[in-house]
């Protein structure tokens, strides 16, 4: 009996091999792009621009939302210290007066143009590329779990944000920022209910908007 062709990628994480095909069309060098905090009811969204050195990347690279939080803060540490980073975000006023896929796009564009030393291409997670690049560019759609670069940047991403959530939860404690970084969580609706909104929460977003 012949053997099933398996419709799925057996590939166990993320590669450099989009970075390469990239270098070898004269493309170099190569930027991820990737953003934290798209679903959240309040904060900002983080997006994170990183170049990798290929001479030393830093091992256990992935998707942050497969990391421990542990290994997230080491690798966090260790792709700043061996790779060209930049970090954007975009206010929950912001996300309000546009739309949560406007204000990510923008912040990746932006940090990308905020990188030490310029892009020659950049990969983006997600189906779109931001608007106003001036290199070439592509999406992959769960980049960040089959681009090393894209994996790298969504890790800047989401530690930044995470601490910025920290800190937002010094700020106004009664919500818990801390403990589910603005995520519509039963405790941080809960929270909502009693105290109403505070100005870091969007109030665009669904169940703070009120729709008639």
């Amino acid at each position: 009996m012949p053997q099933k062709q398996l419709d799925f990628d057996l590939k166990k994480g993320p590669d450099f091999s989009s970075e390469l095909k990239a270098k070898n069309q004269g493309y170099w060098p190569v930027a991820g792009l990737d953003e934290a905090g798209r679903g959240p009811l309040a904060g900002p969204v983080v997006a994170a621009a990183v170049i990798l050195d290929e001479n030393n990347i830093p091992e256990g690279l992935n998707d942050s939302k497969k990391l421990t939080a542990k290994k997230r803060e080491i690798l966090f540490e260790q792709i700043l210290a061996t790779s060209f980073v930049a970090i954007c975000s975009n206010s929950a006023k912001t996300i309000d007066q546009t739309d949560i896929r406007k204000a990510s796009l923008d912040a990746m564009r932006r940090s990308l143009h905020a990188l030490e030393i310029k892009a020659k291409y950049a990969l983006v997670d997600g189906r779109d590329i931001p608007f106003g690049l001036d290199i070439p560019a592509d999406a992959l759609v769960k980049g960040d779990g089959r681009s090393l670069s894209i994996a790298a940047a969504s890790i800047i991403a989401k530690i930044s944000r995470d601490r910025l959530m920290h800190r937002a939860a010094e700020l106004y404690p009664e919500y818990g920022f801390e403990q589910h970084a603005g995520y519509g969580t039963k405790t941080h609706r809960e929270a909502i209910e009693k105290f109403g909104p505070c100005p870091i929460h969007r109030y665009s977003f669904k169940p703070i908007r009120k729709d008639d």
